[in-house]
């Protein structure tokens, strides 16, 4: 075992709950892991139903650097198998979860795809937010035994390299794209949109 695993190893222990954790904590800490996922898709749709243009665009690039980044993930994942704690028998395991490699983190990478490609579009409040959001659904994940620290710092390396990638690209097909899902948009919706439910 290399001095990163071992370090990995070590400040996962430091932060996995333990026997004499609260039960409430821990409780808490489940909702922060398992639910607050769901936010990222009912952002994205939001921006895109109620928002302008640039929110849209916004919206559609956050989607394609989430993808690619969870595509990249998965064949990290079918390449190099690193086993989560509970697998090793390290630490206590309070969320229940397949026993398949854990790096990157599926969860840890959505949010940093989302939160960076807020961030560099100029919506830095609203990236901020998804980033704290994304901070705290780590580290209870880590606390909850199902993944290490490094598997955190993993995800932020691939939504990093997917937000790059889809940037190369988005400056010739980012605008064409997103004006034909607009037009498809604007069609299959044309009636929640004439009642002002949603924006034209």
């Amino acid at each position: 075992m290399n001095e990163i695993e071992n370090l990995n190893r070590t400040l996962f222990l430091h932060i996995n709950a333990g026997n004499e954790t609260p039960t409430w904590l821990i409780q808490f800490a489940i909702i922060i892991a398992d639910w607050l996922i769901y936010l990222i898709p009912l952002l994205l749709i939001a921006l895109w139903l109620w928002g302008e243009h640039d929110n849209r665009r916004l919206a559609a690039k956050a989607c394609l650097v989430t993808f690619l980044a969870l595509g990249v993930n998965q064949l990290i994942s079918l390449y190099w198998i690193h086993p989560r704690p509970f697998m090793l028998d390290l630490g206590h395991a309070w969320l229940n979860h397949v026993a398949e490699s854990s790096f990157p983190s599926d969860h840890a990478t959505v949010f940093a795809g989302v939160g960076v490609t807020l961030l560099f579009g100029g919506a830095t409040r609203l990236a901020g937010a998804v980033l704290l959001t994304g901070a705290a659904v780590a580290w209870a994940r880590v606390f909850l035994g199902v993944h290490f620290p490094l598997d955190i710092v993993g995800a932020i390396a691939v939504a990093g390299f997917a937000y790059g990638a889809v940037t190369l690209l988005w400056q010739v097909l980012g605008e064409p794209l997103v004006d034909h899902f607009e037009r498809l948009y604007r069609i299959l919706l044309a009636w929640p949109i004439k009642a002002g439910w949603m924006h034209h």
